[in-house]
């Protein structure tokens, strides 16, 4: 059996700045620290950080008075941030930058007075976070159909965004619609999805075409890591989304020569590590390298926590 790993894969610049935050805040303020939400979605993470001090929650009445907190990868509302002021809070703020593009793409529309349609998953925190830039002129849509059920007051200027997480292919269908059904419907600047997004979904086309089976590393909480597993699949390849290397059910690996393996971007590479070594036995000439993008981004932290 060979395993085939995809490159890139597992994570991205943001996602090592977000847990980057934490590790020092807790390092430079002592534990507990404070996280809104996940700060990333990977159990694995986010177990370690709660070994380290990291306290999880949902809603800032859970912070004590005085205390630090840290918002998440996928940013907050606005609302989250003058809440957060308003206690007295020390915050750190650990959105993706390219998340907080897309924010202040969001302003800047709303200011020039367009209505804006964002392209993403119901209920996901980005999404939640970026709708939440603005108290009003904002509409969701998920699939084509939502498009064509959009109710739009005549006159009325529109622009769209996405969520940075997205399968391409299918957020490509979705604008091709919002542009069909409103062809004034102003675009972005430059694309939403993020490079990472792009390059693991990429990665993941050309490992489709030389496998057999795909294994994609990462939590099922995970969207970006849900698309790999979506796009493996619609080039006809069976693939499953595994947190750990005892997900594995040993019937997926019947009549199977070689296994590609990917990793979500919130995903560590030790997980990549354990689920190869617990196929090849930990034999290394089993295991087959792609070529792919090289990734050079990297993104600084606040101040107050740079060494």
């Amino acid at each position: 059996m060979e395993v085939i790993l995809a490159n890139p894969r597992g994570f991205c610049a943001g996602v090592e700045r977000a847990i980057a935050i934490v590790e020092r805040a807790i390092e430079r303020f002592g534990a507990p620290i404070y996280v809104r939400h996940e700060v990333v979605h990977n159990k694995f993470v986010c177990d370690d950080l709660r070994s380290k001090g990291a306290i999880f929650i949902e809603d800032l009445n859970e912070v004590p008075p005085g205390q630090t907190v840290v918002f998440s990868a996928h940013g907050v509302a606005k609302s989250v941030r003058q809440e957060a002021e308003q206690r007295g809070l020390k915050v750190f703020d650990a959105t993706c930058p390219l998340v907080t593009k897309v924010h202040n793409q969001v302003a800047c529309m709303r200011r020039e007075g367009m209505e804006i349609i964002m392209i993403g998953h119901e209920g996901h925190p980005e999404v939640e976070g970026t709708m939440g830039q603005s108290e009003g002129g904002m509409h969701r849509v998920e699939t084509v159909d939502d498009v064509q059920g959009l109710q739009i007051a005549t006159g009325v200027r529109l622009a769209y965004v996405t969520q940075t997480t997205l399968s391409i292919d299918d957020s490509q269908q979705v604008i091709s619609a919002l542009k069909q059904r409103f062809p004034d419907i102003v675009a972005p600047k430059s694309d939403d999805v993020c490079y990472a997004t792009q390059n693991r979904q990429d990665a993941v086309k050309t490992l489709a075409g030389r496998s057999d089976l795909i294994i994609v590393v990462g939590s099922q909480s995970s969207s970006n890591s849900n698309r790999l597993r979506e796009v493996a699949e619609l080039r006809g390849v069976a693939a499953h989304l595994v947190d750990e290397a005892e997900q594995i059910n040993p019937a997926w690996l019947r009549g199977v020569n070689r296994i590609g393996i990917t990793a979500g971007a919130s995903a560590p590479e030790i997980l990549v590590r354990r689920v190869v070594d617990s196929l090849t036995d930990g034999t290394p000439e089993k295991v087959i390298q792609l070529e792919g993008v090289e990734e050079h981004v990297t993104f600084s932290l606040p101040k107050e926590l740079r060494k």
